[in-house]
């Protein structure tokens, strides 16, 4: 694997290698190293797209605008393809693709890069997790695949992506959901509260059972928790709330910003609270907020 890395250059080196995974780096260092004569237009109708992508659902909507400003100005950014015995491979711009044919272009400019099997499939992963709003399943699977393609701990993912080790573990706990639930995630009908909540209890039928009431009751994650308190289902991990919590109208909301930020907060008074231990953990939390301090 090392040497596959380093064989095609410091870009994707840095990629794997570094402390904190960022694509948009490895695709810039790609860009950067380009010359005019590597990027060529080549056809829509024979690009094939990457089969270890993740995401099985688009949005409609973005995707038109996306079209609509290519009709008016173009592919800005070419997309990354690898050369195959019928046509091309799709590497990542999956979405400037599926825009490009939205907008009836018959070409679109492309660097070719001889990538392994085993690299596409990373690549891909990685530029979804920080480049799209994967459904909470989607989200897991991209997980599960760069744990097992980078053989490293659920930690050391959590660190890469500066997530808390909490926030890892529960996503990649859908994967246990029963497919059909795990469909209606996909779909869009179950929210991730709602399939986390589901994925702590340790009956299928009754998973199956409260994720068809969701739907048809509309009911909340809330509504879920209490549900599942009242009945003799048993849970994989059991907890205890204090009144304290579970009367905060706002305790939902705290439990997802701690799981996603890794530390304590708290929703009050129209104000939301993240605390931090020292600097670095500061850097870390405007990290995962995307929030860069020059």
């Amino acid at each position: 694997m090392d040497q596959k890395k380093k064989a095609l250059g410091r870009g994707l080196e840095q990629l794997f290698d570094s402390e904190v995974l960022d694509f948009n780096s490895f695709e810039s260092s790609i860009l950067d190293s380009a010359n005019e004569s590597d990027i060529k237009e080549i056809p829509l109708s024979e690009i094939r797209s990457n089969p270890y992508q993740p995401r099985k659902t688009f949005n409609d909507e973005a995707l038109r605008e996306l079209a609509e400003s290519i009709k008016n100005y173009g592919v800005f950014q070419p997309i990354i393809v690898k050369k195959s015995i019928k046509g091309y491979d799709l590497i990542a711009g999956e979405r400037r693709v599926r825009a490009s044919k939205l907008a009836g272009l018959e070409k679109i400019p492309a660097i070719i890069k001889d990538f392994s099997d085993e690299l596409m499939r990373e690549i891909a992963l990685l530029e979804n997790l920080q480049r799209e709003n994967l459904t909470a399943i989607e989200l897991a699977w991209a997980y599960k695949g760069i744990i097992d393609s980078l053989h490293i701990t659920q930690d050391e993912l959590a660190l890469k992506l500066g997530k808390s080790r909490s926030s890892i573990t529960n996503i990649l706990g859908l994967l246990n959901l029963p497919t059909s639930v795990q469909n209606m995630v996909l779909d869009g009908k179950l929210s991730m509260g709602h399939a986390r909540e589901l994925s702590k209890l340790d009956d299928t039928e009754k998973v199956r059972e409260y994720a068809k009431k969701i739907v048809d009751e509309n009911l909340s994650v809330r509504d879920i928790e209490e549900l599942s308190k009242t009945s003799d289902i048993k849970r994989k991990n059991p907890i205890t709330r204090t009144n304290k919590n579970n009367d905060n109208e706002y305790y939902y909301i705290e439990k997802e910003l701690r799981e996603h930020f890794g530390t304590k907060v708290k929703v009050s008074g129209k104000k939301i609270e993240i605390i931090f231990s020292d600097n670095n953990d500061l850097d870390r939390l405007l990290d995962i907020m995307n929030i860069k301090i020059n």
